[in-house]
């Protein structure tokens, strides 16, 4: 029955009497909303309008008092229970003691939650059907009203009183679940009579806590009360489709209020609760006056991330923080370095210009701004591309055992899309490879239409760098847009319409432009949503291919050789992209970071960048003269994306102060552009002096006409001369409509030749990356070389018979594997393939020697030289050939990934199948220590029949390190493989005790001829500081299975005069033989002379390597 009548009380219109009562009274709502007729409060009763007029003071003014008042810190003494404060018989007259009496007892009533706020003059509008419209002061940070002193507080019929202590604010428990004062408390408090001479308890400042009795202190009563915003309870919260977060189509990013609730708040709550139910997954500031306020949620957040007090007040008496404008900048740019979507509902006008609307107008506000760490385009981005990627998936047909990804990604900062699609296997190398190229902050991708091994790639390589990447997965209806629809949408909306070449010639080159758009479309929506329409129609749009016409660097293979983050802690520290990086220009570094994922196969344009390195190399005056221009240089692509995302923009349309505030930073950022490109001109003309070195730039790169009546030096002199006239103190220049003007005009002319600034930015661009790998070559600490490049396999020469893939260095070096006592590593010289002299020489390697003996390393140094060669860079060592590489594998390290449940043999697996599956003959095969991750049989032979395979069917060059030693011996006389070993040494101790070793393993880390008779792993087991004891027992140990398992390898040692390609050589015989013998043979005599002249080729060729062999 209480129950019900509680539930009554909801919609239960107050008495006037009630509508009179002070703004703190608790049988008033209103919280945050102090009832005026300024902003659509309903009008009241005259009788009402008085006592409203006697008890509440005017405001001075419609600005925000302040949002943070802290509660006092000491505890005050508690009055005992019997106390009785002195009255007069008339109860008029009072002691000073008792008229502040109210301040330190408090009298029992219904139960009070004793984690709630006090009312401080506030109270949940939610619960009061008598205000329909709010006035301006919502959200405030309400004070209490200063009292006569000589008021008494009295009460009858309640007599316990408790005790009384201040604490700090609340910490953000779990948001939306702290209870409330119920509606049947304070319609039961409606009938209390307060007279002008009495104060209610609910107007102090201070937050009381209730106990059962004084005996039992500290023990908070036990409430079953529901929270004003129940609907924001984690046990009642829905989306807006009222799916509970059980569901598998739940939405995170809504919330569900129910249309009762909405119906009945107030003009300014709901254009609060109506965008935020719509943005639950961003933190959304609320202005009110000259301050920016979050509630509920946000307010927990904020009090959390930036610790700011939180008080309760704001949208129906609810948790708020907040801050002035001044601060807002500062806040919004803390919470997005820490991940956080944040979104700004600004007025449209301000509280003199509705006043001027009419006496109960209500100040329009809109959601007009969110950022997110993947779409920020101001403040303190930093040189790394900051990149926002959506990703599709569509499974092929069976037999095709493929599944083709559509994606697409943009930099905000820069106003670029890019669009394009990829076929990837079950191992999602080439997923991995667009992840780590791309290096997104955010993706975005359908849950449900994204494979388990797909969304386990995500997690894999998106945990490989320092810094966290948001996974966001779209709810169904998002994730469902259709090529057909994308397309319409894109021509209705206007999409693109800056763009430098066409949108519609970026999607049709794809080879699967309906996934591709598809991807693009769900861009499109994320993008609406954050309110950037300005940079959809501005933005410009260009195809892109993660592999086409370049060195294939799939994933795994940028994680295994280090690229851009190392194995240590994530960090660029040791790196590839580290050691390369002498870049100055944030332009130039992300133009590093693109050559890196994507190095050439075109011998002609390799050759072009390692002319201009020569060049600057042999002239370090060039080399000042470009640095010196190049520190002028500001972050010209991203000003430039800024400037154009200004044409036609909507910020027009924003609120005058914060319209305001937008076009003075657009006047700084356009003067910056024009004086960063009068730096960027000086530089390409003070280069093109150097006759020399401005040939061979114009042969690698397009430069626009810079002199001249055509020229852009002119074009630009007269935007200077703009400026100064217009804008000579553009920093600390106030904005005035002719100048919103000027600048509107100025714009219009200077974007009309951005094809050119973009060919000027590229050209620096360029130009500052091949300087850096200049100075590379040129600060060194050991040789660096010119490569000598030739044509891949496939390529035929004029007159000329290629012999195939050759690999030849002499002197490689890892380039920042050096010794903790700064001393480079031992240089050794790798030779794969025929050389182009008459010398053959086996494409592949067989290697052994002992742990920590450097075979790793020098695994991966070798792929970097190729990497380093084709990048058009200088590569580490004394001299470098080699035939152009089409792709390189790896497989490194043994390591388990836990987060994406593969065991360590099922990484191992899953790298070699790709290289078994995608290896040609133009590859770079490196693998390490295969099939160490299973028990010792199975692992030799998976080690077995995968070297087998890339030795006779591949064969291509590869590197293959060991530890199976038979393998030394399978392999000792095959033709197409050379056998070596790290070198290693024994040194006798000085200080050898008695029954402990007396030799010292020594690592040479030179690469040296044949096998290596053992692995030496108990040395580097008592290296590792394993009891001499354990090693001992090990050592008797390994003898025995040494005598009892060698047994099964005795073939292997007849084997080292009898490779298996003899074997197939002999079958090969016995089948032509058979085949002639017997008259139902499949093949004609013709066909049996084919392949005997084939295998007398084959005999001939090996025979030949088998010379060079023995005579080296």
């Amino acid at each position: 029955m209480q129950r019900q009548k509680s539930i009554l009380s909801f919609f239960q219109k107050p008495s006037p009497a009630t509508q009179g009562s002070v703004p703190g009274d608790p049988t008033r709502g209103g919280g945050g909303f102090r009832s005026t007729a300024k902003e659509g409060g309903v009008n009241n009763s005259d009788g009402s309008a008085r006592s409203a007029e006697r008890n509440v003071p005017k405001p001075v003014d419609d600005d925000v008092r302040g949002v943070d008042t802290p509660p006092e810190k000491v505890p005050r003494r508690v009055l005992p229970s019997n106390f009785k404060a002195a009255e007069s018989a008339g109860g008029g007259a009072s002691s000073l003691f008792s008229s502040i009496m109210h301040k330190f007892v408090k009298v029992d009533g219904p139960p009070q939650c004793s984690g709630e706020r006090s009312r401080e003059n506030v109270t949940a509008p939610l619960r009061d059907s008598s205000v329909s419209m709010m006035p301006e002061s919502i959200f405030r940070s309400n004070k209490a009203q200063p009292q006569d002193r000589d008021h008494i507080f009295s009460v009858t019929g309640r007599d316990n009183l408790r005790s009384v202590e201040d604490e700090d604010v609340l910490g953000p428990d779990t948001p939306g679940t702290r209870p409330s004062v119920p509606r049947l408390k304070r319609v039961l408090e409606d009938g209390v009579d307060f007279t002008e001479t009495k104060v209610s308890l609910f107007d102090n400042n201070k937050r009381m806590k209730l106990f059962e009795d004084d005996g039992v202190r500290g023990e908070k009563k036990q409430v079953n009360e529901g929270s004003k915003f129940e609907w924001l309870e984690p046990s009642r919260i829905r989306d807006a489709n009222r799916r509970r977060p059980d569901d598998p189509l739940y939405d995170r990013k809504t919330l569900y209020i129910p249309a009762d609730v909405l119906k009945k708040m107030s003009a300014s709550q709901k254009q609060y609760w109506s965008v935020k139910s719509e943005y639950m997954d961003v933190v959304l500031f609320f202005k009110v006056g000259k301050f920016y306020e979050l509630y509920e949620l946000d307010a927990e957040l904020g009090h959390k991330e930036l610790d700011w007090k939180m008080t309760m007040s704001g949208v129906g008496k609810c948790r708020q923080v907040g801050i002035s404008e001044s601060g807002i900048d500062d806040a919004v740019q803390k919470l997005l370095a820490r991940g956080y979507k944040v979104g700004r509902i600004e007025q449209l006008e301000t509280s003199d210009q509705a006043k001027a609307r009419g006496a109960n107008s209500i100040i329009p506000r809109k959601l007009v701004q969110v950022l997110t760490p993947s779409t920020a385009n101001e403040g303190n981005l930093g040189p790394d591309p900051v990149h926002l990627l959506a990703i599709k998936e569509v499974k092929m047909e069976l037999e095709k055992c493929s599944t083709v990804y559509g994606f697409a990604f943009v930099d905000c900062a820069a106003l670029r899309f890019w669009v394009g699609s990829i076929s990837d296997d079950a191992s999602c190398a080439a997923l991995g490879a667009l992840l780590m190229q791309v290096s997104p902050k955010e993706v975005i991708y359908d849950s449900k239409g994204l494979s388990r091994e797909a969304q386990q790639a995500l997690r894999k390589y998106t945990l490989t760098g320092s810094t966290a990447v948001q996974l966001n997965p779209l709810p169904q209806e998002m994730g469902d847009a259709d090529a057909c629809g994308v397309r319409n949408m894109i021509e209705s909306s206007g999409y693109f319409r800056g763009s430098s070449e066409s949108w519609k010639s970026a999607i049709d080159g794809l080879t699967e432009s309906g996934i591709a758009l598809s991807a693009l479309g769900d861009l499109i929506n994320h993008l609406s949503r954050l309110k950037l329409e300005d940079v959809l129609k501005n933005g410009d749009i260009h195809p892109y291919k993660v592999y086409s016409g370049c060195l294939r660097i799939d994933g795994q293979t940028m994680v295994n050789l280090e690229i851009f983050n190392n194995s240590f802690d994530g960090g660029p520290s040791g790196t590839l992209y580290k050691f390369l990086d002498n870049c100055i220009s944030p332009t130039g570094k992300r133009l590093l970071r693109n050559w890196i994922c994507h190095p050439l196969k075109d011998i002609g344009i390799i050759n072009k960048r390692l002319d201009v390195v020569e060049e600057l190399t042999a002239n370090s005056e060039i080399l000042q003269i470009t640095g010196q221009y190049l520190h002028k240089l500001p972050d010209l692509e991203r000003l430039l994306g800024r400037i154009k995302s200004t044409v036609q923009s909507s910020a027009y349309l924003l609120p005058a102060l914060l319209g305001k505030k937008v076009l003075k930073q657009r006047v700084k950022s356009f003067v910056q552009l024009v004086k960063g490109f009068r730096s960027g001109i000086d530089l390409l003309l003070a280069v093109q002096k150097e006759s020399n070195m401005n040939r061979l730039l114009c042969k690698l790169c397009k430069l626009p006409i810079l002199v001249g009546k055509s020229g852009l030096e002119l074009f630009l002199v007269q935007f200077e001369a703009a400026i100064d006239s217009d804008f000579p103190d553009y920093q600390n220049h106030d904005v005035t409509e002719d100048n919103a003007e000027t600048l509107t005009i100025l714009i219009d002319l200077f974007i009309e030749k951005a094809t050119e600034w973009s060919e000027v930015i590229h050209t620096i661009s360029c130009l500052d990356v091949l300087r850096s790998f200049a100075i590379s070559a040129s600060l060194s600490a050991g040789n660096m070389a010119r490569p000598v490049i030739f044509p891949d396999s496939k390529s035929t020469i004029q007159n000329q018979e290629t012999n195939g893939p050759i690999l030849k260095i002499q002197g490689l070096w890892h380039p920042f594997a050096v010794a903790a006592d700064s001393q480079l590593p031992v240089p050794n010289d790798v030779l794969l393939g025929e050389a182009r002299s008459s010398s053959v020489h086996p494409r592949s390697l067989l290697l052994t020697g002992p742990n920590m003996g450097g075979k790793s390393t020098l695994l991966r140094a070798t792929c970097l030289a190729v990497i380093f060669a084709q990048l058009g860079c200088y590569v580490p060592c004394e001299t470098c050939e080699l035939s152009l590489v089409d792709t390189i594998f790896t497989r490194l390290g043994a390591s388990d990934r836990i987060m994406t449940g593969e065991s360590t043999f099922l990484v191992e697996c899953t790298e070699a199948a790709s290289v078994l599956q995608n290896a040609t003959q133009d590859s770079l095969v490196i693998l390490d220590e295969l099939g160490r991750g299973t028990s010792t049989f199975d692992g030799y032979a998976i080690a077995y029949s995968v070297f087998r395979h890339m030795v006779e069917r591949v064969k291509c060059r590869m590197l293959f390190a060991t530890h199976y030693h038979p393998l030394t011996k399978e392999f000792a006389s095959h033709p197409r493989v050379t056998l070596k070993h790290m070198a290693c040494a024994f040194k006798s101790r000085s200080d050898q005790e008695p029954g402990g070793c007396d030799q010292d393993l020594v690592f040479l880390y030179r690469l040296a001829e044949g096998a290596c008779p053992e692995s030496y792993g108990l040395q580097v087991a008592l290296m590792a500081g394993i009891p001499k004891q354990v090693v001992g027992t090990a050592s008797v140990a390994a003898q025995a299975m040494k005598r009892s398992i060698g047994e099964n390898f005795k073939s292997s040692e007849l084997r080292s005069e009898f490779s298996s390609l003899h074997e197939e050589w002999l079958k090969t015989l016995v089948g032509i033989s058979q085949a002639v013998d017997n008259d139902k043979a499949m093949f004609d005599e013709e066909d049996v002379a084919d392949m005997l002249i084939c295998l007398w080729h084959e005999i001939r060729s090996s025979c030949s390597v088998a010379q060079v062999k023995a005579i080296s």
